[in-house]
């Protein structure tokens, strides 16, 4: 029997990065042996039925320079100990952790941004500033994994690296899992049973638009008096979104979950499925959105377009603009025979090109080609 691969993953953003892993680990675990090295708001549980070994290593998600030297020499000593064949670092800041504590250190590296930070919403300043680190960071690893064709194009038009170090690998879903998730109650969550339910699954970030979805909200409820808001996820614009939703009185018609380990559970109760960033590395929601049968309304910024083709699989609009969401809402409500036709497309597509396991086998075909060279 071949021996496995080693591959040592370093990750500090939770959210999609760690739904990601999970899928990752599930369909690789037969030929990998996956070691995780991860931030203090992973579920630590979860991940030792998934993962060969689990490390837990507190990672400050902003710079703090004396944390940020005590977790980059705790890191490489791992590194030393363990020996991986492969070091793969996942996000921004990992991704500066790992490649730095990894130098002259013999093993092949593996970068995956999720999601470019020079692409952020943010200061020109401190755009420029990720734009630099990537570009210096790009020389201390062997491949850079792209999640869509527009993050591949991001990295090109910056010039973060040469061509032949990029790789798409489209992020995908675990469509087994999602298939045997059982639908939450409407009764148990208190949403009416003939309610028309509206939902946005995400961090409540600015990146994400919480505000727009409230705002979009007050218009669909003066058009569809039934309907109701499903907001899963949490952050660090909740006190924000909770005055917002109480100015427009609509409180008795809003739901927010805070963080749920199962969010296509909450997904399958809805009617229409919005994700209205500002920004997108990628959007892990979409394809869980086609899984669950749900309609899509979403922004076309970054990747989105790489994912839903207006019309055909999902609607579209542009950023920040809550009076177009509202309008393509209204379509989806209005005409199923359109609404019908995109939630079967959609099924088609994520099967085709959204599977986790197609995620893993691409992996391995990474991780093999390096390690034979």
């Amino acid at each position: 029997m071949d021996k496995k691969i080693c591959v040592l993953h370093v990750a500090e953003a939770a959210g999609g990065v760690e739904r990601y892993l999970e899928t990752l680990f599930k369909y690789s675990k037969d030929k990998v042996e996956n070691i995780l090295i991860c931030s203090q708001n992973y579920d630590y549980e979860k991940f030792k039925t998934l993962a060969d070994r689990v490390i837990v290593l507190k990672m400050a998600h902003d710079i703090e320079p004396s944390s940020d030297i005590k977790v980059e020499r705790t890191l490489r000593r791992i590194i030393k100990q363990i020996k991986p064949d492969i070091v793969y670092a996942h996000s921004s800041k990992a991704g500066a952790f790992a490649r730095i504590a990894d130098l002259g250190l013999n093993n092949k590296v593996i970068y995956n941004p999720h999601g470019w930070a020079f692409n952020m919403q943010q200061s020109a300043k401190k755009q420029e500033m990720y734009r630099w680190v990537e570009k210096i960071s790009a020389h201390f690893c062997d491949k850079i994994v792209c999640i869509s064709d527009a993050e591949r194009e991001s990295a090109l038009r910056e010039k973060i690296c040469k061509p032949s170090k990029l790789q798409v690998i489209y992020n995908g879903i675990d469509l087994e899992e999602i298939e045997k998730t059982t639908p939450m109650s409407r009764v148990q969550l208190g949403i009416p049973e003939d309610a028309f339910v509206v939902g946005m699954v995400g961090r409540l970030s600015k990146q994400k638009a919480p505000d727009t979805f409230v705002k979009a909200a007050k218009l669909i409820k003066e058009k569809i008096p039934n309907a109701f808001f499903l907001m899963v996820g949490d952050g660090e614009l909740r006190d924000q979104v909770e005055s917002l939703i109480n100015q427009y009185d609509l409180g008795s018609s809003f739901l927010i979950t805070g963080w749920v380990d199962n969010p296509t559970a909450y997904m399958k109760i809805m009617d229409v499925g919005m994700l209205l960033s500002r920004w997108e590395g990628f959007g892990l929601v979409l394809p869980e959105y086609m899984a669950c049968g749900v309609p899509i309304v979403a922004t076309n910024v970054d990747a989105i377009p790489n994912i839903i083709r207006d019309g055909v699989n999902g609607l579209l609009v542009k950023k920040d603009n809550y009076y177009e969401a509202t309008k393509q809402v209204m379509v989806l409500y209005d005409n199923f025979e359109i609404k019908n036709k995109i939630v079967e497309n959609a099924t088609q597509c994520v099967n085709d090109k959204f599977n986790g396991q197609r995620v893993a086998q691409e992996s391995q075909e990474i991780y093999r080609g390096l390690i034979c060279r």
